[in-house]
């Protein structure tokens, strides 16, 4: 059986769904597991929840990881740049290489394309 990490440990106060509002919307995040395939039907209540402090959780790792490009980079603004490099350093965000290499050249989001 797995044992508990670091991160196990900061989940055990916050996925009860009563310790307070949570950073990132529920329903939102309920949307996005429902479309996220067609096979999923029901979502209970708690699922949401735990996915919520893991966004959180990962969302404060990728910038801990960016801003320490951002101090190598001697600046003390966080730059799209710096979030790049930490995904191509960084083995834990190779799932997103594909995107942040995508977009490397890209200094707006892409316009929708119009057909004529």
């Amino acid at each position: 059986m797995r044992q508990p990490g670091a991160y196990s440990r900061l989940l055990a106060g916050g996925i009860s769904g009563k310790t307070g509002p949570h950073s990132l919307p529920l329903a939102r995040i309920k949307k996005i597991m429902k479309n996220s395939s067609d096979e999923v039907k029901m979502i209970s209540g708690e699922a949401p929840i735990v996915f919520s402090k893991a966004c959180e959780l990962f969302i404060e790792e990728l910038t801990k990881r960016a801003w320490m490009m951002t101090l190598q980079a001697k600046r003390s603004t966080l730059h799209r740049e710096d979030v790049a490099s930490a995904v191509m350093n960084i083995d834990i965000f190779d799932f997103l290489v594909n995107l942040v290499s995508e977009n490397s050249g890209k200094s707006e989001d892409p316009q929708p394309v119009t057909e004529a």
